[in-house]
């Protein structure tokens, strides 16, 4: 996630709204209204630094998905006002979208505070004002999707026109909640589909408070449903529905492999997958030491290691590789794990117990494999799911933390000896969503940025995303792409139009 620059000040002090927020909706948005499940059944939201339930939200299942398909689908009928409505008018309404977000930027970024444990400030910059940016961006597209005419050959006029895929369906994860929703809202959007989404049932706070102020900007009923739920039950039935046109999902490939079976056993609908990652970094002797160290620690522990682009195999030159090692243990070592609530803090804790036994069975399976423990490998303090930031040497691709997505704070950090050589390493994983380089020396960067498989590729730097940048992976890591001008072409269909024309002349 893009790290912004804004020069905006905090609001400091923290007032009581913003350490401990009113959570003011817990129900599923269905046709622009808060309503109870059709089960009745709820499901706790708990904070994952004080193990404290925050509030039960309402699980949706299969009946709810039924009603938000229904309500989507109205909202796309002929006379509809979403149907009828202007381009340039689907941007201003997006337009009105971004306003109410910056409007409340400190207490969403609370909410997402309070539900993943991701630092304040991180929350305040990256999650909430980055979106917005997203939100312009696509705003700025709606009235801009336009066709081509084709000189064929004849007698005959041809011109494509790009149409709404239709209903799109949208499950999204637990990491970047923010992030997440608006990527896929906003483009799906501009091109003037409607929405049903599902938040990750460990943070669906975010998602339901953005959604009531996708009603205050005036967006028409059905067109953005949220359905807060569990992935067997709500997201299943969002992923088989026969009424939704194309499912977005992020999340892991376990998951993503059923969500793609699903589409294709119900009605064979369009596809986009984000998932996991391995991502190589590339550290050659010629690059500035510190500045590589603080980019490669940035780019494995930024929001705790729960990213799916997360630098997580440093391969590092063997000429330069037990200083650099060293020098990332002392880096590590006095990153601040704490308080998400505090503006020092670096880390939060971990989503939630499932994912912190995961992360430390994983590290405890690299010491087992011969991996070389530098620095952490336990629990930091005794409440809330916050582990310490761990650096591993002497890693290979053969062992499970060499070759698996840890999404923690594990930095694993393995040694080459060739530019040829580490190219084969860094493609070996299954996976392919992100890669960087660190050198001086262009012929290397040009050789690495043309042969590695990787969807994305920084050249000294990691994690700079924009709204102009197309992101995705390859591989095993997704299908299509989010963000910048690829982004429209995956909410449109291209519809080709040839008619008869008199003679040219």
């Amino acid at each position: 996630m893009r790290r912004s620059k804004c020069k905006m000040a905090l609001p400091l002090p923290f007032t009581e709204a913003i350490r401990n927020p009113q959570v003011k909706f817990t129900k599923i948005f269905i046709n622009n209204e808060f309503v109870n499940s059709t089960s009745g059944k709820m499901f706790q939201v708990t904070n994952p630094a004080t193990e404290v339930k925050i509030a039960d939200v309402q699980a949706g299942d299969k009946a709810d998905v039924n009603k938000a398909v229904a309500a989507a689908t109205r909202a796309l009928d002929f006379d509809s006002p979403w149907q009828s409505m202007d381009a340039s008018k689907r941007g201003r309404l997006l337009d009105k979208l971004a306003d109410l977000m910056e409007r409340d930027t400190a207490y969403i970024a609370s909410l997402e505070v309070i539900t993943c444990g991701k630092p304040y400030r991180d929350a305040f910059f990256v999650d909430v004002l980055s979106s917005v940016r997203v939100l312009r961006y696509f705003a700025g597209f709606a009235d801009k999707i336009t066709g081509k005419t084709i000189p064929i050959d004849g007698e005959y006029f041809c011109y494509t026109r790009h149409e709404p895929i239709g209903v799109v369906g949208q499950i999204i994860p637990w990491n970047f909640p923010i992030p997440m929703m608006i990527y896929k809202i906003a483009p799906a959007l501009a091109c003037g589909n409607t929405v049903v989404l599902k938040p990750a049932e460990q943070t669906p706070l975010s998602a339901l408070y953005i959604a009531d102020l996708i009603k205050e900007a005036g967006f028409p009923p059905g067109v953005v449903n949220v359905v807060p739920g569990f992935g067997p039950t709500a997201g299943a039935a969002i992923a088989s529905h026969p009424g939704v046109d194309k499912v977005c999902f992020t999340g892991s490939v376990e998951i993503g492999r059923q969500v793609m079976k699903m589409a294709a056993d119900s009605n064979l609908k369009r596809l986009n997958l984000e998932l996991g990652g391995k991502s190589p970094i590339v550290v050659f002797e010629d690059a500035d030491m510190d500045y590589s160290i603080e980019k490669c620690h940035h780019a494995l522990f930024f929001n705790a290691g729960q990213c799916c682009m997360a630098g997580s195999r440093t391969y590092v030159h063997e000429d330069i590789y037990d200083t650099f090692v060293q020098r990332s243990v002392d880096r590590a070592n006095i990153r601040i794990v704490g308080d998400p609530m505090d503006t020092a803090t670096e880390s939060g804790p971990q989503l939630d117990h499932a994912q912190f036994k995961k992360i430390l069975a994983m590290i405890e399976s690299g010491v087992e494999d011969g991996a070389t423990l530098r620095c952490g490998g336990q629990r930091h303090g005794d409440i809330g799911y916050f582990i310490k930031p761990t650096v591993f040497s002497d890693v290979t691709e053969d062992m499970r933390i060499g070759r698996e997505e840890i999404f923690g704070p594990v930095q694993c950090i393995i040694k080459f000896k060739t530019l040829e050589e580490v190219i084969t390493r860094a493609n070996s994983s299954d996976y392919g969503i992100a890669a960087a380089i660190f050198t001086s020396d262009i012929d290397k960067v040009m050789l690495f940025t043309s042969r590695v498989k990787a969807g994305t590729v920084w050249v000294n730097c990691y994690n700079w995303l924009t709204p102009q940048t197309s992101f995705g992976g390859v591989k095993q890591s997704g299908i299509g792409r989010e963000l910048g001008e690829s982004a429209i072409n995956e909410y449109t269909e291209v519809k080709t139009v040839t008619m008869k024309a008199p003679a040219k002349v």
